[in-house]
């Protein structure tokens, strides 16, 4: 799998929570890793189909989660992860994987997404796999990691 695939989903990510969350992200190192359960996560899976097809992941620990949609919500703070807080959590990645098929298509590759769907690692449907995995670091918020599998 190459690294540039991961790019466009980068660059939007940054757009994306530089937009709604108000912070700058910083990016860790890239590498492959194993996407597995972890206790306490939420996992976003938006499809991929067309040119590229796979899945692209979102995980995050679900305290970071609550911290991103309070401040979705304008400072609102949530406590649990209930039905509005994966409607907000999902659209941002929904936001994120939207934008990256256009920065896809302006480079050619034509794309098309499915709807994100929420997964609590208790209730995970994807096999555990390996996957081209870079963390983005929120100041004062924590980590979301983007998981790219292309098939």
């Amino acid at each position: 799998m190459k690294a540039e695939v991961i790019n466009p989903f980068l660059e939007s990510a940054r757009i994306v929570i530089e937009q709604v969350i108000q912070v700058s992200p910083s990016t860790g190192n890239l590498g492959v890793k194993e996407i597995k359960q972890i206790d306490n996560h939420i996992w976003i899976q938006v499809g991929m189909t067309g040119q590229l097809s796979g899945n692209i992941i979102f995980g995050i620990a679900e305290q970071v989660a609550l911290r991103m949609v309070s401040i979705m919500m304008g400072g609102f703070v949530i406590t649990e992860m209930d039905e509005m807080g994966q409607s907000a959590i999902s659209e941002l990645s929904n936001m994120i994987s939207g934008n990256a098929s256009t920065i896809l298509s302006n480079q050619g590759v034509s794309v098309d997404i499915t709807p994100p769907k929420v997964m609590k690692s208790d209730s995970m449907s994807f096999e555990s796999s390996k996957a081209l995995s870079i963390p983005l670091l929120m100041e004062g918020i924590g980590e979301l990691d983007i998981q790219v599998m292309i098939s």
